[in-house]
């Protein structure tokens, strides 16, 4: 009887069911099979849930089993800047996981092979060359490792759509063909790996909740990082999954450079946008001893020499004397300056040391170190241009850490220039500014470094000032012309109170050339003598003990220790800016090594013309730094973007580089313009963990009630349009007696 009332072509009410649809008359659905496909809907959201968790749960069991493993073995692969880096690479289904050694506990980064393309690559080298590419140059990198890890060890720049692999010979490069046809064709591998549960089971894991986030980015890449149409997230988890997006695509990618090809273009890996560094090449070091001080002056440059000194009278300031090419370093000082930092995992192990006399031997250990890399013969760098720059780093393998290096030129008369070098997660930064001033005295001239260098180790608030020696040219009439280290210097830390006072002793007239580079000093906690130094300082320095009465080697540059020093990265040319060193002073530089005074000595005046002409123009206008600022009271210069906090391992993930300046990436923090600003420098304000979990506990309560609520609200809209429909055909009372019987 019920279903007869509720006959379409009986209802009194069926005209009221009807709507206008574009002037034409359309019949709605009726609540029955409004209700039926709310149902239908909601089971297949339910489904989809599920199957993007089981997906996750057969992805995460054969990433974490050790078994499921189809090859394994070392590769070459080459960087965005054509150079070769031999890395472990597994291949597992679906990924292809890369690391620093075969321990797979310094994970590089993770190839999804879901998109990916192979195809053979000839090669004039040997070895079997192939390539891994995205066929619409999209990203091929996961934004997170197999154990959750944001932010893949420190390696060359990799570019992001695409690997070129070098296998030691062709039958393995085959080898590594015919595997990765494999994954790339049969994805559903590993599925015969998902343990445990039943289908649909709801995944609480941490592994398996960033490999769920591994899958939503990977299908943004896919879609063109376009996000796709949501439902309206009718349930919790769609909410997180989406919150954990936005989150994810913020953090970094596990790539430390910048990524950019010759051939390709490429796009940015997710992440901090960080400056991309490669290795040096080649470098010029003289040995020890005073053969390599020796300078012999041709005919030719001693015409230049004469033609010179007629200009000059005794103590005049040379700052402002245009020198001849052939004496010139092809460097320029804000480099030069750099050669102290090849062994600064000696200041790493410093931070370690539990007494202050362990930390100030160790300092000692490392500013000795800075002196052996010398050229050969006597050469003077270039004097840097306002405004010029110089950066670099040094990678720490130990630590998996990197030292950077930043200078610029912040004055051109009297010519100053600051540096800054940053370590955080190691323990240590330096901050300092260097006046060169020379003076002629006939004979000789002496170039003084005047200034001082700040050490300090960050997490114990310690800071060490240094000075430096001064330089010795003697010879230029007559004699052999020689170059010599001469002058007192001191590191002091005034918490601790150690002080270390150094003495570079010029030879004597009748000394012989055991005299040569000598240098002696103490170490004094308070007024008490703990050690004396002596030695020379290009070569072996022995410190002895005054308690213990021992003699030890302090430092001694050994050839061990010269090849085993930290390899130095540089910006590559064509990627420096227009005023960094190496690209400024390029073609100065190539005509030295061509050995074409005339084209250098050309080369250096059309810049040194630039350089007045930018000073006309300026006129009284105040040069303004980029990277320091000068202390109105103290006159000493400090980089601005300086960062002194202790490295925090729970929130701090990678330090980088970029434009020359100096960044710590850290967990749940944005990005802006390159720089990355985290919530609790925007607030300023220091929540302690526990706050922040309890914070999270009571918005994850209040989430859940109102969820609860909009549910219910929901339910009793649904039951109060049943309601009114059945009153308004008349219904109620059929309906009430029906529920009775």
């Amino acid at each position: 009887m019920l279903s007869d009332e509720l006959s379409p072509a009986q209802s009194p009410g069926n005209k009221s069911e009807s709507r206008m649809f574009n002037g034409v008359e359309k019949d709605c659905p009726s609540p029955t099979e409004k209700l039926a496909r709310k149902e239908s809907l909601k089971l297949q959201k339910q489904n989809y849930r599920q199957e993007k968790k089981r997906a996750a749960r057969e992805l995460c069991s054969a990433l974490k089993d050790p078994s499921v493993v189809i090859m394994s073995n070392w590769l070459k692969i080459r960087g965005s800047l054509k150079s070769w880096t031999k890395l472990w690479c597994a291949l597992k289904p679906g990924v292809l996981l890369i690391y620093k050694t075969p321990k797979a506990d310094q994970w590089v980064g993770t190839i999804l092979l879901s998109a990916c393309k192979l195809i053979e690559r000839p090669s004039k080298k040997d070895g079997f060359c192939f390539k891994v590419y995205h066929p619409l140059d999209k990203s091929i990198w996961a934004f997170k490792g197999p154990k959750g890890e944001n932010v893949g060890s420190i390696t060359q720049p990799l570019p992001s759509n695409y690997l070129i692999f070098r296998a030691a010979s062709e039958s393995d490069g085959r080898c590594w063909m015919d595997a990765l046809e494999l994954a790339l064709s049969c994805s559903s591998l590993y599925k015969l790996t998902a343990k445990g549960g039943k289908e649909g089971d709801i995944i609480t894991s941490s592994e398996s909740s960033h490999i769920l986030h591994l899958l939503q980015l990977n299908d943004s890449v896919l879609l063109g990082n376009h996000h796709m149409e949501h439902d309206g997230f009718s349930d919790k988890s769609e909410r997180e999954a989406h919150d954990d997006w936005d989150t994810a695509a913020n953090e970094n990618g596990g790539r430390l450079t910048e990524e950019s090809d010759m051939d390709q273009s490429d796009e940015l890996s997710p992440g901090p946008q960080a400056t991309a560094y490669v290795e040096q090449s080649t470098e010029e070091m003289a040995e020890a001893g005073e053969a390599s001080l020796v300078e012999t002056v041709s005919e030719e440059n001693k015409g230049l020499i004469w033609t010179l000194l007629k200009q000059l009278r005794p103590g005049m300031d040379l700052s402002k004397v245009v020198l001849p090419t052939f004496i010139l370093e092809p460097r320029s000082f804000l480099d030069k300056l750099s050669d102290y930092y090849y062994h600064a995992d000696l200041l790493s192990q410093a931070t370690l040391e539990e007494t202050g006399y362990g930390r100030i031997k160790q300092v000692l250990r490392w500013y000795l170190s800075g002196f052996y890399k010398k050229p050969k013969g006597l050469k003077k760098p270039y004097n840097p241009i306002l405004g010029e720059t110089f950066r670099c780093c040094w990678l720490h393998p130990q630590t998996d850490s990197c030292t950077f290096y930043i200078a610029e030129q912040v004055s051109h008369h009297p010519p100053i220039s600051a540096f800054y070098i940053c370590n955080r997660k190691d323990g240590f930064s330096i901050n300092g500014s260097i006046l060169a001033k020379s003076k002629f005295y006939g004979n000789s001239l002496s170039a003084i470094l005047d200034g001082k260098a700040r050490l300090l180790f960050l997490g114990r608030d310690e800071e060490y000032v240094i000075t430096m020696p001064y330089a010795h040219c003697k010879g230029i009439l007559y004699g052999t012309m020689t170059l010599e280290l001469g002058g007192k210097v001191t590191i002091e830390c005034e918490k601790t109170k150690c002080f270390t006072e150094l003495e570079f002793k010029l030879k004597p007239f009748l000394g012989g050339s055991c005299s040569v580079n000598q240098i002696s000093g103490k170490i004094c906690v308070g007024e008490e003598l703990l050690a004396t130094i002596d030695g020379h300082w290009d070569n072996e320095v022995f410190i002895n003990e005054k308690r213990s009465g021992q003699q030890e080697t302090l430092w001694n540059p050994s050839s061990d220790i010269r090849s085993s020093r930290l390899k130095r990265q540089v910006v590559q040319i064509d990627q420096q800016g227009e005023f960094e060193s190496e690209r400024l002073w390029q073609h100065v530089t190539s005509a030295i090594m061509d050995r074409d005074q005339l084209r250098a000595t050309q080369e250096k005046f059309v810049l040194e013309e630039a350089q007045r002409g930018e000073a006309k123009e300026r006129g009284e206008k105040p040069w303004s730094s980029q990277l320091f600022h000068q202390d109105p009271v103290t006159s000493e210069w400090t980089y601005r973007h300086m960062d002194t906090r202790p490295w925090d391992p729970e929130r701090c993930l990678v330090q980088f580089e970029k434009d020359g300046v100096v960044q710590t990436h850290e967990k749940n923090q944005r990005q802006h313009n390159g720089l990355s600003y985290s919530h609790s420098w925007a607030s300023q304000q220091k929540v302690s963990q526990t706050k922040v979990k309890d914070i999270a506990l009571i918005e994850a309560s209040i989430t859940s009630i109102q969820k609860t609520q909009q549910d219910i609200q929901r339910i009793m809209s649904d039951l109060e349009y049943v309601f009114v429909l059945l009153v308004k055909r008349n219904m109620f009372p059929k309906f009430k007696q029906s529920c009775l019987s």
